[in-house]
């Protein structure tokens, strides 16, 4: 596995954990179609939550967050339906969000976090 990959596997780690603090429930990790890849797939409050995780070492590159453009976006909440078309048993009246977790430093277990809840 590239380095690359290795370090966002971490970061999604680290995301994944970041939420659960804060009384998220994980129910899937890279749900994967023919359309893409959802990070990961929460329930809060009634709502199903599906969050892009994007890690970076440092800015260099630019914010993580700046790499969700409106393109990336609609295409998360493509996804975000389809996954929810797929289980219609944990989708079933709620409500759907796209969030986003920047991790970002050299260590994503010591990385700062971010979390934008709610995309638009």
């Amino acid at each position: 596995m590239a380095e690359k990959d290795v370090l966002g596997r971490a970061g999604e780690a680290r995301a994944a954990a970041y939420l659960r603090e804060r009384g998220y429930r994980i129910l899937d990790q890279n749900w994967r179609c023919r359309d893409g890849e959802i990070d990961l797939v929460a329930t809060r409050d009634g709502q199903l939550v599906f969050v892009e995780v994007k890690t970076r070492r440092g800015a260099g590159f630019g914010h993580p967050f700046d790499a969700i453009t409106r393109r990336k976006l609609a295409r998360l909440q493509r996804l975000a339906v389809a996954w929810a078309v797929s289980h219609p048993d944990a989708s079933r009246g709620r409500a759907l969000r796209v969030d986003a977790v920047a991790v970002l430093g050299p260590d994503p277990a010591s990385a700062l976090i971010e979390h934008i809840a709610g995309l638009e």
